[in-house]
């Protein structure tokens, strides 16, 4: 399966990991959500941390 990218640098929207620019993207679609899941918010807060050790924040 291919996922839509977006790059942190320059905006652009791509399916790949790497942008044009030598940049890394992150995924460009919304973090689950659901009123329902107990532990979605520790999934978030994995997902950014994530986001933070990559340098993608």
């Amino acid at each position: 399966m291919r996922h839509i990218y977006k790059c942190v640098k320059c905006s652009k929207y791509t399916m790949k990991e790497i942008c044009s620019c030598n940049t890394k993207t992150i995924l460009a679609r919304p973090i689950k959500f659901s009123l329902e899941d107990k532990f979605s918010s520790y999934r978030r807060k994995a997902k950014i941390g994530d986001y933070g050790k990559r340098g993608l924040l």
